[in-house]
């Protein structure tokens, strides 16, 4: 008897896999959330040129040190894609164990950035530009921890040499990650 297969790995009426259909789909429907709060976010700037001196207490440093944290990220996320496709899960799932890491380093500074902000006054009722700060910054970082349990789970049937184009499917959401956080850096950190 022929191992079961579910339909989205093995259909594909667009020439392209359903599930990798399906994470396209759901990146397009990210890209609406991420959309709303950054052009939001920058209207707002606009309009509140006071806004300049708020974010001159956010640290560019901390910044800079999770951007090079995600896109190292992205490079392993890319070297489990690569295993991935000659085959080799048990390699696959340690590189996605790696890209993991990456995402608990990411909210670990994350973490002592916001407490460090929030005994310093900067919280997120202090004014509108911490407002988007912490809600912008919080929707990314809800994004990171689910990417990480995505590829814990990824990993664990990766490392069985199953499932593989599975690796693909959440490395692509976890490019989509960041970029976000491409974008975001710059806006919450750099632009004062």
């Amino acid at each position: 008897m022929a191992a079961f297969k579910p339909i989205a790995t093995t259909r594909s009426a667009t020439g392209v896999l359903t599930s990798k259909l399906a994470v396209w789909w759901l990146l397009a429907s990210e890209v609406v959330i991420f959309g709303g709060v950054l052009c939001s976010y920058l209207m707002h700037r606009i309009a509140h040129p006071e806004w300049a001196a708020y974010a001159a207490h956010t640290n560019e440093w901390i910044g800079l040190t999770n951007t090079f944290v995600l896109l190292s990220s992205s490079l392993t996320a890319v070297l489990a894609h690569n295993a991935a496709e000659r085959e080799d899960g048990p390699l696959a799932a340690r590189w996605l164990l790696a890209t993991v890491g990456g995402a608990c380093l990411f909210l670990m500074i994350k973490s002592f950035e916001w407490y460090t902000e929030i005994s310093h006054g900067y919280t997120i009722s202090a004014n509108g530009f911490w407002s988007f700060y912490y809600t912008a910054a919080g929707i990314h970082a809800s994004h990171v921890i689910a990417g990480g349990l995505i590829m814990l789970w990824v990993a664990n049937t990766a490392r069985k040499n199953e499932e593989l184009h599975r690796v693909e499917n959440v490395g692509l959401y976890w490019h989509f990650v960041d970029i976000v956080w491409i974008f975001l850096f710059p806006l919450l950190y750099i632009a004062k």
